[in-house]
């Protein structure tokens, strides 16, 4: 299926076709990345390479994310990680391998979540995106992505990619 042709300039809403496992909402993000320069050579190290994307949240003054949100029951796991990453980013790309799994509690309620990320090493930045008008995006480096991201689960996640990262060959990136 290709995406980018489908970009709808209005985001997905409600619940109907959300994904639950035992009582937890089921929900998927990306952490979209991009190195600058055309790849890592012997006199760049990743951290000065490395870019990740932060989206603000919805609700104003609740800090910086990473795209996620609810893996509906129409789509893939990767399928529902891109959508949400065009939908709140405006941004796209190749979704790579699952970074992990967390269980987390709302910020919003009591409800638990599960919720799945994955890399997204960005192709595509898109002047216009659905959440373009409710969000602000900004790419910064992995240590102020750290410091500015509201979930500790996704700062793990993070950590997880730059591990990754790092132990592939930089002929590959």
């Amino acid at each position: 299926m290709e995406f980018k042709n489908l970009v709808s300039m209005v985001s997905r809403s409600g619940r109907q076709l959300q994904r639950y496992n035992k009582g937890q909402r089921q929900v998927v993000g990306c952490i979209p990345y991009r190195l600058k320069g055309n790849n890592m050579g012997s006199d760049k190290n990743l951290e000065d390479a490395l870019e990740v994307l932060v989206i603000s949240a919805q609700r104003k003054g609740k800090g910086m994310l990473f795209p996620k949100g609810g893996w509906e029951s129409d789509e893939s796991i990767k399928e529902a990680a891109l959508r949400e990453s065009l939908e709140e980013a405006g941004v796209f790309g190749t979704v790579e391998g699952q970074l992990g799994k967390w269980s987390f509690k709302s910020k919003g309620n009591d409800g638990y979540y599960e919720g799945h990320m994955f890399p997204l090493l960005v192709k595509e930045q898109l002047d216009f995106w659905p959440e373009k008008d409710i969000r602000q995006r900004v790419w910064v480096s992995v240590p102020k992505a750290k410091e500015v991201c509201q979930y500790s689960w996704m700062k793990e996640a993070l950590d997880l990619l730059v591990t990754r990262l790092e132990s592939t060959p930089s002929s590959n990136l």
